[in-house]
């Protein structure tokens, strides 16, 4: 397919190059720029290919959620399929707020990182400096670099570690919320009040987290599929429960505020730049279930070949959904959803994450190719 792409993108650039070259000679449109008419042809294919294949992919899942690809602010690519609110047919739009899981690790990371740059804390500060319930002999050596990264060896917090701190990775959520709890206590406000303010510093307008949300456009958890269905109960206040932990996926957020927040991210907006480095670096690897082996950083997944692409995915009951983002062309693809067939086990629930992410990843490598060839 990468192939097919690469030749048609190649074609493309010979008839641009020939008409700026022919515009040239004419001398009549000197003004026009050879590299905004392929920039703009390529974005012209970028769209079609999009639209083609992803639309393919609501078409075979009939997925419920909204899926969207933008190059920096331009947007490539949107679509929103079924509803809300199952129950009342409310259908889902630009406006709508989902429960985005484990994709809120990496504010809580940048939560951390903030206090670090305020010379609250240091991430090679053992968590046992600023919690109690850490200062167990089990528990006191484990540093806030590992509870970021998952080497901490904790999985649910109060039974034994999984392995000697720092020598090898388990994805844990009570890590996280451990995270939050350092947060609160070398701020003096609470994650939600933190949390608030990161959303405001990066743009965000339609984000909250869970416990306080107050909006009226949230998109309703089910289990099961459109025809056959169960609503997730105390949806979303359940999400800073125990079980869950707002530090570890009790976020909402929208396809455009996960936009906004890429690009603040990711262009510097929100973090130093020896900081941004430490937050999307790899230190330690991750196997994960469904989308295969990754680097891990502070709350964030990178991959491993090519593309270099920093992603989250996040699962609470209902609610599979996947954040991307291409720092080479400054490419973020979102893909949000508030249904899921648990019956059918998860990595049926994110085959159509999965398909788009490999859609994308080829557009990137074709344009990444297409770059070093011109």
């Amino acid at each position: 397919m990468i192939k097919n792409i690469l030749t048609t993108f190649a074609f493309i650039f010979i008839l641009a190059s020939s008409v700026s070259c022919k515009n040239e000679l004419i001398t009549v449109s000197k003004s026009v720029d050879k590299k905004e008419i392929i920039d703009s042809t390529i974005t012209a294919f970028q769209k079609t290919i999009l639209e083609q294949q992803i639309d393919s992919v609501f078409k075979k899942y009939n997925f419920n959620g909204s899926i969207a690809v933008f190059k920096d602010s331009l947007e490539l690519y949107r679509k929103e399929n079924g509803y809300s609110d199952f129950k009342n047919k409310v259908k889902i739009d630009s406006n709508t707020v989902f429960a985005i899981g484990s994709v809120s690790k990496q504010f809580t990371a940048a939560l951390i990182l903030l206090q670090m740059e305020q010379g609250k804390l240091n991430v090679t500060d053992k968590a046992s400096k600023y919690l109690k319930s850490f200062q167990t002999k089990e528990y006191e050596n484990i540093t806030i670099h590992q509870l970021l990264n998952h080497t901490s060896g904790l999985n649910t917090f109060g039974g034994k570690l999984m392995f000697k701190s720092g020598s090898d990775f388990f994805y844990s959520n009570d890590g996280f919320n451990a995270l939050g709890q350092i947060v609160e206590a070398v701020s003096g406000k609470s994650y939600d009040e933190n949390a608030t303010e990161l959303f405001k510093k990066a743009g965000m307008k339609n984000s909250s987290t869970g416990n306080i949300f107050k909006g009226t456009e949230f998109a309703s958890a089910y289990l099961g599929n459109p025809s056959r269905f169960s609503i997730v109960p105390d949806m979303p206040k359940r999400l800073g429960s125990k079980d869950i932990g707002t530090p570890a996926g009790g976020i909402l957020s929208t396809i455009d505020d996960l936009r906004i927040w890429n690009n603040a991210v990711y262009g510097g907006k929100v973090l130093k730049p020896e900081t941004l480095k430490q937050f999307v670096s790899k230190s330690s690897e991750r196997h994960h279930a469904i989308l295969g082996k990754m680097g891990y950083g502070y709350g964030i997944m990178i991959n491993t070949g090519s593309p270099e692409s920093y992603f989250h995915s996040g699962y609470v009951k209902g609610s599979p959904s996947l954040n991307i983002y291409y720092p080479q062309t400054k490419t973020s693809v979102i893909i949000l959803s508030n249904i899921a067939d648990e019956e059918k086990g998860k990595s049926w629930a994110f085959r159509p994450h999965v398909e788009v992410k490999k859609i994308t990843d080829n557009l990137e490598n074709t344009l990444l190719q297409l770059r070093t060839k011109h």
